[in-house]
C-alpha cells in the first residue's frame, strides 16, 4: 500500500465512516461520534484499499498466516477484501466469518469458511472499529473453541478508549490501521 493510497483510504473513512452524533456502542457505553467502518469497507474503491491496508498489517505477524476473519458483520467485507489482496501477492490467506450464535439448521456451525482452515491454521482476527476490545476478545475466544491459533488482531479504527491496554492484557496484539486521532484529529 502507497501512501497515496493510505491517505486516500483515510478520506474515505473520514467521509463515510466517521459521524458526530449520539450512540450507544457494542460496548454499551455512549458515545457523541461514531465510526461505522462497514461504510468504508464496502465502497468500491474503499474495499480494495482496506484489503490493502489490513494485508499489510497482517504481514507485519510472524507468519504463516492461514486466514483472517471475525465477528460478523463488521469483519465480513474486510476478511474478505484482505483475503484477495493477499491472493493477488501470491498468498493463500482465507476468510472465515464467526457467527454470533451457531447456524440454527444444518451443521449448526458456528465458524465459517472452516473447510479451509484445519485446526491448528494460524489466523488474525479482523474488525471494522474497536472501543474496549470486547468484540475482538469474542472472536479470538470463538476461533480457538473452532482449534485455531490467533496470533492477533488489526482494526480499521482504534477508537483509543481501552481497546489496545485491554487487548494487550490478555496477551494479544492490536494493529491499528487508524486511530481516531489520526482520522479526526482528536
Amino acid at each position: 500500500m502507497t501512501q497515496a493510497e493510505r491517505d486516500e483510504l483515510m478520506a474515505i473513512v473520514r467521509e463515510l465512516s466517521y459521524e458526530e452524533r449520539e450512540v450507544t456502542l457494542a460496548s454499551g457505553r455512549k458515545s457523541n461520534f461514531y465510526f461505522d467502518g462497514k461504510q468504508t469497507a464496502l465502497h468500491a474503491k474503499g474495499g480494495l484499499l482496506v484489503g490493502k491496508a489490513f494485508w499489510k498489517e497482517v504481514k507485519a505477524f510472524a507468519g504463516p498466516i492461514h486466514g483472517v476473519g471475525g465477528l460478523t458483520l463488521g469483519a465480513d467485507p474486510i476478511a474478505t477484501a484482505t483475503s484477495i489482496a493477499a491472493q493477488l501477492e501470491g498468498q493463500s490467506v482465507h476468510a472465515f466469518i464467526i457467527r454470533k450464535e451457531p447456524k440454527g439448521h444444518g451443521t449448526g456451525q458456528w465458524l465459517e469458511g472452516r473447510k479451509n482452515l484445519p485446526k491448528g491454521s494460524r489466523v488474525v482476527i479482523v474488525e471494522d472499529v474497536t472501543t474496549t476490545g470486547g468484540s475482538s476478545m469474542k472472536a479470538v475466544e470463538r476461533a480457538r473453541e473452532e482449534g485455531l491459533e490467533v496470533v492477533g488482531i488489526v482494526t480499521l479504527v482504534d477508537r483509543e478508549e481501552g481497546a489496545r491496554d485491554n487487548i494487550e492484557g490478555e496477551g494479544m496484539a492490536l494493529r491499528a490501521v487508524f486511530t481516531r486521532t489520526q482520522v479526526v484529529g482528536k
